[in-house]
């Protein structure tokens, strides 16, 4: 069996031969110190960072991963054109604020390796809306490259599953506005604003996957990325994002639907369980990458409160490979377990971070692939 037959018929509850060993990338840091240790060159190390790029198809050969989940191609349905980057001010300690593409002003420290502060953000109240970020929101043909997706059938790889990346309701949004200032704008501005910049937002990229569907383009599976949880829960209440999100959900979904995609990945770190009801619902049964945090596992909670209409690709607790080969046979087991529940891939639940152990991580792509129903 391929690897994209292995993964599709486990989604679909269908036999597959063995579990499929299943990644979601490398820190920088991470191939860095692989590269210092002697495991893999510095080009490697450069090279191998961006997803399934060839140096990284490589790397998967050498440790004996299967494929990365996160397969996607898709269109330009983001802030068209983005801001211009731009360093607004150095500051004393030598930290510069810098204004991102998304209309965020951030700090950063040069040789610091860190998510950056936030210090400030554009997207205030209306008139910014208006005239700096609606008009980079609107839907133009130059978004999709058609020519691509014509040939797409013909072209397109068949050893690894492929996703269509549809893009973000709220996460993309939280990326421009900030956590403190999403919550400004719902609660204390313009009631009907943050509803616009949802609406206008979301009808974009729908008329974006509605062009490439229409070319006859065929997809395994396709993807979101939210990013709208953290440790605690959702970063704006579940009623809200309800009503914010769930009819974009299900037209976007309804257009997959129709073009004969069942299988609905999302992207979301942190406790996404108050989430899972408007996913669901709309047609979204594929969580990744079920981060374990501090909080433990979500995916068999979520099996047990769902059934199986829930699918999952993650949940292995990637710490283990910073610690040693009795922490990641108990992972293996906890995978096994997980597996024979049908309808979920283990893969570790984010990329793997500086100071995971090369060996281990080989030793863990090795023995999932042992593992049988």
């Amino acid at each position: 069996m391929t690897t994209r037959e292995r993964c599709m018929n486990i989604l679909h509850y269908k036999d597959t031969d063995r579990i499929p060993a299943v990644h979601f990338g490398y820190w920088g840091e991470l191939l860095a110190e692989w590269a210092a240790e002697g495991h893999i060159t510095p080009e490697m190390a450069k090279a191998a960072v961006r997803d399934n790029s060839p140096e990284q198809r490589v790397l998967d050969k050498i440790i004996g991963w299967d494929c990365n989940w996160y397969n996607t191609v898709g269109t330009n349905n983001g802030l068209s054109p983005r801001f211009k980057r731009e360093v607004l001010e150095v500051l004393p300690d030598g930290s510069q604020r810098v204004l991102t593409g998304h209309g965020v002003i951030e700090r950063y420290k040069p040789g610091v390796v860190s998510i950056p502060s936030e210090d400030d953000y554009l997207l205030k109240d209306r008139e910014a809306f208006e005239t700096l970020f609606k008009p980079k929101m609107e839907f133009s043909p130059e978004r999709v490259n058609l020519e691509f997706f014509k040939k797409f059938n013909e072209t397109r790889e068949i050893e690894y599953p492929i996703g269509l990346h549809v893009g973000s309701l709220m996460g993309h949004i939280r990326d421009m506005t900030t956590v403190m200032g999403m919550s400004y704008l719902i609660y204390d501005e313009d009631e009907e604003l943050f509803a616009d910049i949802v609406d206008t937002y979301a009808e974009m990229q729908y008329k974006c996957a509605q062009a490439v569907l229409a070319t006859g383009a065929q997809f395994d599976f396709a993807h979101y990325w939210e990013d709208i949880c953290f440790k605690s829960g959702p970063l704006l209440s579940p009623e809200l994002f309800d009503e914010l999100c769930r009819k974009h959900y299900q037209k976007r979904n309804d257009l997959l639907h129709k073009h004969g995609i069942d299988i609905i990945s999302l992207d979301c770190d942190g406790v996404t369980e108050k989430l899972i009801p408007t996913w669901l619902e709309t047609g979204v049964n594929v969580l990744f990458p079920i981060e374990i945090g501090t909080w433990g596992d979500q995916f068999e909670p979520a099996r047990k409160k769902y059934g199986k209409e829930i699918l999952g690709v993650g949940g292995m607790d990637k710490t283990a490979f910073r610690k040693d080969r009795a922490a990641v046979d108990a992972e293996l087991e906890r995978m096994k377990r997980l597996f024979d529940m049908g309808g979920f891939i283990p893969c570790p639940d984010h990329r793997l971070m500086p100071g995971s152990k090369f060996e281990l991580v080989q030793y863990y792509a090795e023995e999932i692939k042992k593992i049988r129903i």
